[in-house]
């Protein structure tokens, strides 16, 4: 579906719908979602809050790790978008850790509404193992992902700039670049937010979006 065709969503109107302990109690498998990982220091709760532009709808927290659920925020009756746990970094048992990444892979290879993930990574540490993990899930799911290099208002527009490529071509170089994009992005300055929407306006585009577009031309 072309970019001009795609019925763009606004973001400001996400709603908190529901928070799942389990992925028995996630919402109907049905409509599009986009999920968003990512380790728990790398803004993830920041980056929600800018797209939709309300600064208490994902909590952010000074004590990374304490989202255990998976949270759901509704577009529309069939768009959401969805917050996973953090991972990597919460001072908690292994044993749930472990679960934590059984219910992740089971999420991304398994549910059939997931148009794409978002992956977030601190731009000054990108790539870290649970990062390579998830885009290995994506990649072996045939699901598209987006790599925000989150806090790139940390560093100067060469260094970003720079680690992007890097970024890039070490994905390349492990096989992981298939359906893989990768962003600059910063919450506070709200950079990259533009580019982010256009993407989630690709994957959440319902069918009926098409029909809307056929109308309209006609």
């Amino acid at each position: 579906m072309s970019e001009a065709n795609v019925k763009r969503i606004n973001f400001r109107h996400a709603e908190f719908l529901i928070s799942a302990p389990t992925l028995a109690e996630c919402p109907v498998d049905s409509g599009a979602e986009v999920a968003f990982a990512g380790r728990s220091n790398a803004g993830k709760s920041s980056a929600i809050n800018a797209l939709t532009d309300n600064n208490k709808l994902a909590r952010t927290s000074k004590t990374p790790g304490r989202t255990q659920l998976i949270n759901f925020f509704s577009l529309s009756e069939s768009q959401r978008l969805v917050d996973l746990p953090g991972y990597g970094y919460a001072k908690v048992a292994r044993a749930m850790k472990d679960e934590w990444q059984r219910n992740l892979a089971f999420y991304l290879e398994n549910r059939r509404c997931l148009k794409g993930l978002v992956l977030l990574m601190d731009i000054r540490q990108p790539l870290k193992e649970f990062d390579l993990q998830m885009l290995n899930w994506a990649v072996k799911s045939g699901l598209p992902a987006h790599i925000l290099l989150t806090k790139a208002d940390k560093l100067k527009n060469g260094p970003a700039n720079n680690t992007r490529f890097a970024v890039e071509k070490e994905l390349k170089a492990l096989e992981l670049d298939h359906n893989v994009t990768v962003q600059i992005f910063s919450a506070p300055k709200r950079k990259g937010l533009d580019k982010l929407e256009r993407q989630l306006n690709q994957w959440l585009a319902l069918p009926q979006d098409d029909t809307e577009a056929e109308q309209a031309d006609g």
